[in-house]
């Protein structure tokens, strides 16, 4: 029997049955079904919910149920759960592997789980800027947006909402323990001041992951009065490293002390030949009076003071053909004491006195006993 559908008045399908005996056909019957019934008797799980907006900003279900609030209520639950592990990661000192997401004028965004950091430019690695030289900072930070850079996380503050991360603390985590006082490295010149240069330290890897102050006392041998006038940034130089402040995570390098000390490589030339003292200032029938440098006839007294300290005099004094300072320096000889007599050295400008020491103290009793002495004399 063939089935015919047609739409009926209630918005429903109906069924018509049409038989094939034409002599007993009757008039058709329309069964309707209307399927708006058949959604309205759904289960109360499966039927959506009506959403309406209120004056404020909340959104409710018609069971009044504030679904916004619910998800505002997650992502504060989520912040603050993010937050107290920027705080575990600050305070331990952890390396965290963070995604760069962007950057503005004064530095990286990072992303910190739900959070967004910030990282300064100064806080960067010296390997980016080393590495391509002639881009500026902002063009080496649109190059690592989405890239990820391992950070320490400086300061964490959930009030203020400052998470500044450092990728310097990072690498001096992971690179400062290879170093050891006296190793000696190739470096570039980062940048110049009044005080001093500082140096990026290339590493075995190829890369310069750290960074070093020469101050300017250790350029050179010779007196520098405006360390531009030496280095400049980029220069390529070698450098020892003579102190690392691992608490403070500062390296202290030096360029000078790859040399000798002009003075002691020439000491015993440059005395003789140019021996000055006064003949008129005559001390007894044998030796000659030399005056001694401005300050130290004070510093010589107070060595007689200490005990183990037999006799102090000036033996001799030179002048250099070069100005190293114009303060007054006094050291221990690297000469080997002949009994129990060692030799100090004294220099102030171009003027170099060598002063003999008689006492039974070894080396390290005359260091400390000219530390205290020091330490008196203003």
């Amino acid at each position: 029997m063939p089935i015919l559908v047609g739409l009926s008045a209630s918005g429903g399908f109906a069924f018509l049955s049409i038989s094939s005996d034409n002599a007993s056909q009757k008039p058709l019957t329309p069964t309707s079904i209307n399927f708006s019934n058949l959604w309205t008797k759904r289960p109360t799980l499966l039927t959506p919910a009506r959403v309406s907006l209120s004056s404020g900003s909340a959104t409710k279900t018609d069971d009044g149920v504030d679904q916004s609030s619910l998800t505002d209520d997650f992502k504060q639950s989520r912040r603050s759960a993010d937050w107290k592990a920027a705080k575990a990661y600050h305070s331990k000192g952890l390396t965290y592997d963070g995604r760069v997401e962007g950057f503005n004028g004064g530095g990286l965004l990072i992303k910190f789980y739900s959070l967004l950091g910030f990282l300064p430019y100064p806080q960067l690695s010296p390997s980016h800027s080393c590495r391509e030289p002639k881009k500026s900072i902002q063009e080496i930070a649109r190059a690592l947006v989405g890239s990820i850079i391992s950070v320490k996380a400086i300061q964490a503050d959930e009030e203020s909402r400052k998470l500044i991360f450092s990728e310097k603390e990072a690498n001096w985590s992971k690179f400062s323990p290879q170093l050891k006082v006296g190793n000696i490295f190739e470096g570039k010149v980062g940048s110049v001041e009044d005080y001093g240069a500082f140096i990026h330290l290339l590493f075995p890897d190829g890369l310069y992951h750290l960074t070093g102050l020469v101050h300017v006392s250790e350029v050179s041998w010779d007196l520098v009065q405006d360390v531009r006038d030496v280095l400049f940034e980029g220069d390529e130089v070698r450098v020892k490293i003579i102190n690392i402040d691992r608490e403070k995570s500062r390296i202290t390098l030096s360029i000078k002390q790859l040399e000798e000390d002009p003075l002691l490589e020439t000491l015993d030339k440059v005395i003789p030949q140019d021996t000055s003292v006064d003949p008129n200032a005559l001390n007894g029938s044998e030796h000659f009076a030399i005056e001694p440098l401005p300050g130290l006839d004070t510093i010589i007294d107070e060595l007689l003071k200490e005990d183990g300290i037999n006799d102090v005099k000036i033996s001799r004094q030179g002048f250099e053909k070069r100005v190293v300072s114009q303060d007054l320096q006094l050291w221990l000889s690297n000469a080997p004491p002949i009994g129990d007599q060692y030799t100090l050295l004294a220099r102030a400008g171009r003027q170099v006195q060598e002063i003999q020491l008689v006492t039974p103290l070894d080396q390290d009793g005359i260091k400390r006993a000219l530390q205290r002495v020091l330490e008196r004399v203003p």
